[in-house]
């Protein structure tokens, strides 16, 4: 019996993304899956009467948008209508804060809590005329003095209160912050207003945990916009008790519940693969350990018919609302699945948190966030956290940024490796912004790879100049020479950090252009169109572990696609994030579609 094909695609540009970067003109997907790729004459016997056949007409058909590190839940916390959007261009300035701020304390009941999300200093009219002016409580206190407010940058590793949310969480002149934090002060010795890196907790805990609806009509919200971006895939980076009190729980341990029963019931429109987070931005050795006993068993698929709950251990989540079963992980691994756990090592540049070789402009070079009272150390912390989460057979994803900490997680990854042996571990540094030869030649050596976001550099590379210099700033995220050097790069826009955009990703990938004035930073780093393409597709497929049977158009693998107007590889580079996405495909199913046949 003859089996047709669900969808053909004819007369476009098949960019398949194999080995040899080969463009074809015909598709076929039949059962979820490719079964031919080619031109007219191999997909023509298999176009029956029940075939959709999509006549691109010289537009671009591409294997789905892996983006390989997007907060997917927090994403849509973040987003309108959940919270304020005070990013650049809908906010240029502090006094444009404050009255988002006063038109939301207009529509709120009496005492409610006013969060946004988004704000950044390089983009804020008073910040960029006096670098030494920062946002403080006082800029919200005459618009907001009975409604807390907290509003979180766009980086994610700084929180803007005011002075009502500093009295509810209890931060006064005498509050120490937690280690790895810091409660910024002014002459005076009062806090400003703003926390940076683990004092974030502070604000974290004082604040009403997510109901399980609101995470659920969040990550909903994500997935939406994924699929009209062209997203098949995207990696949430850390899930577990570390995300309790990152953005009211979005990041904890009941979010993973919600991707579990958005599978069950077939509302999942995009493959998430989960990194789980068993401590927060500071962490001792013990206290990692003590979390990712704790996390294992989310890893493990339930008994059939038995309630599969976030730990394994029945309870609540943390909402403190009783959980209903929910579908195993085990499930669909290729549509959910558990691939390792996150660590942060050190914190971001514009907050100089990140741990550098040289110091910043002003002085400092920050420090790694584990515990320890030296850099020394704190270096033997965080090898003891990599060694041990490797030995236990996790793939790790490190959140480090300087060159000093970048080094540091690239050797104790090469230790961990000589001590327990395994074949392919796939670590990798997340974000990597800063580094060095040295870790390259470490990281491509062992097989281990670097999730750079090419989004991020759009957004701050004129404003990184201000900390790091003008020669530091141009060669963060050095794509050229990693590709070089044999490391294995993929690309995450780090949602809600950045629009998840992978268009502009490719721009920025190609031409490194900044967002504020288009400035070429670093253009020895550019990359070119296929290598940038790669990045989204098949290198972030495997970090998945999955670049056999998804990343690419070949046959027999998964049909996750999507079509972008236009000829994307005879386009000028800065035409392509206004290409739209006309189609998205995820295991066969459509999941956007504005195309006209």
């Amino acid at each position: 019996m003859h089996t047709y094909a669900d969808l053909v695609f004819l007369d476009g540009q098949v960019v398949t993304v194999d080995a040899e970067f080969s463009v074809a003109s015909a598709l076929a997907v039949t059962g979820g899956l490719i079964s031919a790729v080619g031109g007219r004459d191999d997909v023509a016997p298999l176009i029956g009467p029940g075939t959709r056949v999509v006549d691109l007409r010289r537009a671009t058909l591409l294997p789905g948008i892996n983006d390989s590190h997007l907060h997917g839940c927090a994403f849509g916390m973040a987003s309108p209508p959940l919270s304020l959007h005070l990013g650049h261009p809908t906010v240029s300035s502090l006094a444009d804060v404050a009255e988002a701020v006063r038109e939301a304390v207009g529509r709120a009941p009496g005492g409610q809590w006013i969060t946004g999300h988004g704000w950044d200093t390089g983009y804020l009219d008073e910040c960029v005329a006096d670098p030494a002016r920062m946002p403080s409580r006082r800029d919200l206190d005459a618009v907001s003095p009975d409604h807390p407010v907290v509003l979180y940058s766009f980086s994610g590793h700084a929180t803007w209160v005011n002075s009502k949310a500093l009295e509810l969480i209890g931060i006064d002149r005498h509050t120490a912050a937690p280690p790895g934090g810091a409660i910024v002060v002014d002459e005076a010795g009062e806090p400003t207003g703003l926390l940076h890196e683990g004092a974030q907790d502070l604000v974290q805990n004082a604040l009403p945990a997510l109901s399980r609806q609101e995470r659920t009509d969040a990550v909903r919200s994500a997935l939406a916009t994924l699929a009209r971006l062209g997203v098949t895939s995207y990696t949430e980076p850390g899930l577990g008790p570390g995300g309790d009190g990152i953005m009211r729980g979005a990041l904890g341990t009941e979010t993973l519940d919600v991707y579990r029963r958005l599978l069950a019931d077939g509302e999942l429109t995009a493959r998430v693969g989960v990194l789980l987070l068993p401590t927060g931005m500071a962490s001792t050795t013990e206290e990692f350990t003590r979390g990712l006993a704790v996390l294992t068993a989310l890893g493990e698929p339930c008994e059939p018919g038995e309630p599969c709950e976030p730990g394994g251990s029945g309870g609540s989540g943390g909402s403190g609302e009783p959980l209903e079963p929910a579908a195993p992980m085990g499930a669909d691994p290729r549509r959910l699945a558990i691939h390792g756990v996150k660590v942060f090592a050190d914190g971001v540049v514009p907050n100089k948190t990140a741990w550098m070789h040289e110091p910043y402009v002003g002085g400092g070079c920050g420090s790694l966030c584990v515990g320890g009272r030296s850099d020394t150390e704190r270096s033997a912390e965080i090898a003891a956290i990599i060694r041990h989460a490797h030995a236990a057979g996790h793939q790790l994803g490190v959140h480090v940024t300087g060159d000093r900490a970048i080094d540091t997680v690239a050797d104790a990854f090469a230790a961990a490796m000589a001590e327990h042996p395994r074949p392919d571990a796939r670590h990798y540094v997340i974000h990597g912004d800063f580094l060095t030869a040295y870790s390259m030649k470490t990281l491509a050596a062992h097989g281990f790879g670097v999730n750079m976001n090419p989004t991020i550099k759009w957004t701050v590379a004129d404003m990184e100049e201000d900390f790091v210099g003008a020669e530091r700033a141009a060669y963060a995220w050095p794509y050229r020479d990693a590709i070089d050097a044999g490391v294995r790069v993929a690309s995450g826009s780090d949602a809600p950090v950045t629009f998840p955009d992978w268009r502009q990703g490719v721009a920025t990938m190609v031409l490194r252009e900044s967002k504020a004035d288009g400035r070429v930073s670093g253009p020895e780093q550019r990359i070119g169109l296929a290598e940038a393409i790669r990045t989204y597709t098949i290198d972030a497929a495997w970090q998945d572990f999955a670049d056999d049977w998804k990343g690419s158009l070949e046959v027999g693998k998964v049909a996750d696609l999507c079509v972008l107007d236009g000829d994307l590889l005879a386009a000028d580079a800065h035409d392509i994030p206004a290409m739209p996405v006309v189609l998205t495909v995820v295991d066969g199913r459509i999941v956007h579609d504005t195309l006209r046949d």
